[in-house]
């Protein structure tokens, strides 16, 4: 069955193969690569050809009738994939799994877009999966994605010091997270306010 979820401003949906040629611009030849230096593993990137970079990411293309939970979702912004959404195991046998998202073109950060498309992904994800907790790791340096996911009603959970090196540089590991009774009381009280999915 096809994901495709419209908010106020974004939408969330499949990975279809045309995304491809435009998923290999922002990464490799777009002239705004700010995301790069924000956004994991924050090392030198490997350069891959079109043909290896689609090869990569041809499992996250998912058959149309499909009824597994997605793994990564594209997010749209007035028609347009702008970003992406994503989940990736920490520890599989404790169904431990983290979550990221990278809004590529930076004329949209700081502007709610990520908020929304956030809360969209987190609410997906419980709504799709048997997991009792949702989580981000980050490093001390990346101030937007901690309040990100603070708005999004997560909190701090470890911060172990100087264990990432950014461009050269110490930055603490930051691990940030919500327990599915806390995302239910969340959403309990947006509901009991008159909100959905709101421009915080």
């Amino acid at each position: 069955m096809k994901v495709e979820m419209r908010g106020d401003r974004v939408t969330l949906r499949d990975m279809r193969e045309d995304d491809m040629r435009r998923l290999y611009y922002y990464e490799y030849e777009a002239e705004d690569r700010e995301h790069l230096l924000w956004n994991g593993p924050y090392g030198e990137q490997e350069e891959l050809t079109f043909e290896e970079f689609t090869e990569r990411y041809a499992g996250h293309v998912v058959p149309i009738d499909s009824d597994q939970p997605r793994r990564s979702l594209m997010i749209e912004i007035d028609g347009e994939l702008k970003g992406r959404v994503s989940r990736y195991w920490v520890s599989q046998e404790t169904n431990w799994f983290e979550i990221g998202i990278v809004i590529y073109d930076s004329r949209y950060w700081s502007g709610g877009y990520g908020t929304e498309a956030f809360r969209m992904w987190m609410k997906y994800l419980f709504d799709s999966l048997d997991t009792v907790r949702l989580g981000i790791g980050t490093w001390s340096g990346n101030d937007r994605m901690m309040r990100l996911a603070a708005k999004c009603g997560m909190t701090l959970e470890a911060r172990v010091r100087k264990a990432r090196i950014v461009r050269g540089d110490y930055y603490d590991a930051i691990k940030m997270g919500i327990l599915r009774e806390e995302w239910d009381a969340l959403e309990f009280s947006r509901r009991e306010d008159g909100y959905g999915n709101d421009r915080g």
